[in-house]
């Protein structure tokens, strides 16, 4: 979904690209069509004409001449293009047929969806000092199917069916009784979900015309058509790839004018059936070896008499979705976990849109609650599980006698030492101390583990991630700092805790489930748990702000450290702390103020950014690149190698080495066979069912009846069924690697001499041999590790994420920020960005203002506890309102005591605490 910001721009559009397409051949052409319920409404529907469609660009009526709706400002949204592409294999199919079977189901599966999102289309109310959006249903859009893509390289086009739906800022009011402009924000939102169902629909209506649909990770194809012919229509796709990639182009809109500034020319006098003689020859002339797996003959489904019982049922799909979803978040949209489940449908026809729909409005499982335009859920065993963490922490308070009725002399001040003297005469089982980031709560650590030793208690240290606990705290000098996993896992050492004191380092990190392990590990064990960490840093990847519902729902009271010590500028150190205390506008504008705001040249978006760093670096100085999303980092990460390669930074040998990239799949997605394709590598945790924790296995086969793994020996197993904690699914590829290359450990291992390696760990390349072995450096403790071609588990650390960069400290900081990292941008992911220096940090984007406006978004995922609350207390403000209004005296009638509504029950837990 593209937007059109002028009218001028979308006049452009529909003569370049969607009325006259310029890369179609004479016979392609298929005229565009005006619909919808507001075109109906204004007696406009037919022919989508240069004349009609300019009127409506221009806000003006087709059909009178008139303004379309009261106001017309020049810099006025048009409208929007929503795009709806088939899978590769559908359009080659099509492109081969001899007549339009295909494309009537693409057409009806198009029109469907568009219905279905204009009956969700709203409009704003801003009379009578309302605030508020109406939903209105009615759109007029403008659509045009094209089957070829736009040749490359003055080549014949490749087949690829699809369409544009431009839809015009336009929307009709029924209780205002006048056209106005649309409120298009929800629907952008929700483009997953209208996808989804756009993908169910298509490939139900292919299964029902006899084609075998497989499910892919973003859509679905037809069996039968070899990867390698797919591969061979997608010059277009590779075309405009290779050009962004080079130009470091990413978001939507830039990427359309791309393809528009690539095209080619209109070739004139080329049939369909000459092309179509054209795609059979390409097809002939490709090599067996390079056509991929696959029967080379599109397999269809049997009759139906034949056809095996479905074994997928709408409550298979809604549980699908509830494991994916809540697996790691407490709070999902209900649009986002039908859409999961709408996928999990695909390829059965037996799972209509309307079942699955149905099914899941009617789980009793499922919480809806009611958030302005939205719905939000959740599920009753989250908010059970959340009850129980915050019961166990309340029940310990006052339980414990403390460790000191009167504080000893501190060596600290300040905060630092109020932090300290509330963990020593704290009369509780659990107490947090929460820094901000740069405030020296390692500092605070070392001297209250000192105090609390003198009174004969030892002190367990934990944290969340290996480079914490075995990386950061062992350099600071906690020796035998474990992990959190381990831990939970080792009796021993749970023993070890009875009557002592456990400090969990980075507790900002902890999930509901691990957070709930550790207060039932304390309460066993008699122990007091002391938790530091900061709730405006990133959170846990798996459910749960843990730390964070227990200080602001559960009533855990914490010491707050936010003087910070690790930036030495006074203005900067000031734009952190408010960054710290959530005060994003306050600290952009200091951050402006000192210079640390650069814009880009979008012509080479990453060409300051470069150089700076690299001379940084020449200089001496420490220092990190922080990008929100993998791919612009990758984008990054390219021009820096090559910038440093030339001025003599990086080696000139390069070697290729094995790399892995764990998918990060769900324990949902692992049990869904279709999600695991050969070729993919399986790697295993823990021991068990003929696999060793560490071993890599490849997927050999996957299908219904199961998936068989292969090892580098040929031998061959089933992957177990129900241990999907047991395993992570990794894709395959190569790195490059050179001398001065920074790198970063991507899973916990061991070097070839059984040096311990952690992930998220930082290293540098000191030497690579042409056997592909490698050995690295870490630059603060000067450990070398000696790496063979095989260990895979390495990736470039020359441009990271805000995620990886937590917990580390440079001199100088680059944050690479365009408009295409902003989906990925929040006031947590800037927090942790921008106070990773004590120098100075560098901000370059293409949009301030927008930059400003994601990063004030606070990024906090709600609790289930925090959701039914708001919905108890929307309950009794509408009760309330109920009992004034009826109570409310009337001149015209004798007063009369009216019975009100009973005030709902809240979500108690069993003590029935309030709130919780």
């Amino acid at each position: 979904m593209i937007q059109s910001s002028n009218a001028a721009h979308a006049k452009d559009y529909f003569s370049n690209a969607l009325s006259r397409a310029d890369y179609y051949i004479n016979d392609q052409e298929l005229n565009g069509k005006i619909q919808g319920r507001l075109a109906q409404r204004l007696g406009i529907t037919g022919p989508a004409t240069r004349g009609a469609f300019f009127d409506l660009c221009d806000n003006v009526n087709p059909a009178t001449g008139e303004p379309l709706t009261p106001r017309t400002r020049e810099e006025r949204t048009t409208g929007y293009d929503i795009n709806f592409h088939c899978p590769k294999s559908v359009s080659i199919l099509h492109g081969l047929a001899t007549d339009d079977h295909l494309l009537e189901a693409f057409q009806a599966s198009i029109d469907e969806t568009m219905r279905h999102m204009e009956a969700d289309s709203k409009t704003r109310i801003r009379k009578g000092g309302k605030y508020d959006d109406r939903t209105t249903g009615e759109w007029v859009w403008a659509d045009f199917i094209h089957q070829t893509a736009r040749p490359v390289d003055g080549a014949l086009p490749d087949p690829h069916l699809h369409a544009h739906c431009f839809v015009f800022n336009a929307t009709w009011d029924a209780q205002e009784q006048q056209v106005k402009a649309g409120q298009f924000r929800d629907i952008k939102r929700d483009m997953p979900y209208y996808q989804a169902r756009f993908h169910k629909t298509l490939s139900d209506k292919l299964t029902d015309l006899g084609y075998r649909v497989r499910r892919t990770d973003k859509s679905f194809e037809v069996e039968g058509v070899p990867q390698g012919v797919i591969d061979l229509f997608s010059k277009r796709t590779d075309e405009i790839g290779r050009v962004a990639k080079e130009k470091g182009i990413t978001d939507a809109k830039t990427l359309d004018a791309l393809g528009a500034r690539t095209r080619a020319k209109k070739q004139q006098g080329v049939s369909m059936e000459e092309l179509k003689t054209e795609w059979k020859r390409q097809i002939r002339e490709l090599a067996p070896q390079q056509q991929g797996e696959g029967s080379r003959t599109v397999r269809f489904a049997p009759a139906d008499a034949d056809r095996p019982k479905e074994l997928l049922t709408p409550e298979l799909c809604i549980d699908h979705a509830l494991r994916h979803g809540f697996e790691r978040a407490s709070v999902l949209q209900d649009r986002r976990l039908l859409a999961e489940a709408y996928r999990h449908a695909v390829g059965n026809t037996s799972v209509t849109l309307e079942a699955v729909t149905k099914r899941f409005e009617a789980d009793e499982r499922i919480l809806h609650v009611k958030d302005k335009n939205k719905t939000l859920c959740t599920i009753k065993e989250v908010l059970s599980e959340e009850q129980r963490m915050v019961r166990l922490a309340r029940q310990g308070q006052g339980a414990l006698k403390p460790l000191y009725t009167r504080a000893p002399a501190l060596k600290l001040d300040g905060q630092q030492a109020e932090a300290v003297r509330h963990v020593l005469t704290a009369p509780h089982r659990v107490s947090i101390i929460r820094g901000a980031a740069g405030t020296g709560k390692t500092t605070l650590m070392q001297e209250a583990v000192k105090h609390i030793e003198r009174v004969g208690k030892k002190v367990m240290v934990v944290a969340p991630t290996a480079q914490a606990s075995r990386g950061v705290l062992k350099e600071e000098g906690f020796e035998r700092a474990e992990t959190v996993t381990r831990l939970l896992a080792d009796k021993k050492m749970q023993q070890e805790l009875n009557g002592q004191v456990l400090w969990v380092d980075e507790a900002g990190l902890l999930g509901t489930h691990d957070m709930t392990s550790l207060l039932k590990l304390a309460t066993e064990q008699n122990a007091r748990l002391i938790l530091g960490g900061d709730t405006r840093q990133h959170s846990s990847v798996v459910r749960g702000d843990a730390l964070r519902i227990l200080n602001t729902v559960g009533g855990i009271k914490s010491a707050e450290v936010s003087k910070i010590y690790r930036q030495k500028n006074e203005d900067y150190r000031r734009a952190v702390e408010d960054l710290s205390q959530g005060k994003v506008r306050e600290a952009f504008d200091k951050l402006d103020a000192i210079g640390f705001l650069h814009s880009v040249d979008p012509l080479h978006p990453h060409e300051a950014l470069v150089n700076e760093y690299v001379d940084t670096l020449r200089s001496g100085k420490s220092a990190l690149v922080v990008s929100p999303t993998h791919q612009q980092g990758d984008e990054v990460t390219e021009a820096i190698r090559t910038k440093m390669r030339a001025v003599g930074l990086l080696g000139k040998k390069e070697i290729r080495s094995v790399k892995y990239t764990n998918l990060n799949l769900t324990e949902a997605e692992k049990s869904d066979w279709r999600n695991l394709v050969k070729g993919q590598v399986i790697q295993f945790n823990q021991n068990g069912s003929g696999f060793q924790r560490g071993s890599l296995w490849t997927v050999a086969e996957s299908s219904k009846k199961g998936v068989t793994l292969q090892d580098e020996n040929g031998g061959s197993l089933p992957l177990p069924q129900g241990q999907y904690h047991h395993f992570d699914v990794l894709s395959k590829s190569e790195i490059s690697l050179s001398k001065g290359d920074k790198v970063r450990i991507t899973r916990n291992g061991f070097d070839r001499e059984k040096h311990r390696l952690n992930n998220g760990q930082l290293l540098e390349v000191v030497s690579v041999r042409k056997k592909g072995d490698v050995v690295l450096r870490n630059e603060q403790s000067r450990n070398t590790y000696k790496l063979d071609k095989h260990f895979g588990h390495l990736a470039h650390a020359h441009c990271i994420t805000s995620h990886a960069s937590q917990g580390k400290t440079v001199e100088e900081v680059f944050i690479y920020q365009p408009a295409a990292t902003f989906p990925a941008t929040d006031a947590k992911q800037f927090y942790v960005s921008v106070s990773r220096a004590r120098e100075r940090a560098r901000i370059y984007t293409d949009d301030k203002e927008q930059l400003l406006e994601h990063a004030s978004e606070l990024g906090e995922r709600q609790s289930a506890i925090e959701l039914i609350n708001r919905k108890n207390k929307s309950q009794e403000m509408v009760h309330q309102h109920i009992r004034t209004e009826l109570n409310r005296p009337d001149p015209q009638k004798p007063k009369v005591k009216v019975k009100t509504p009973e005030k709902s029950s809240p979500v108690k837990s069993r003590d029935h605490e309030p709130g919780i």
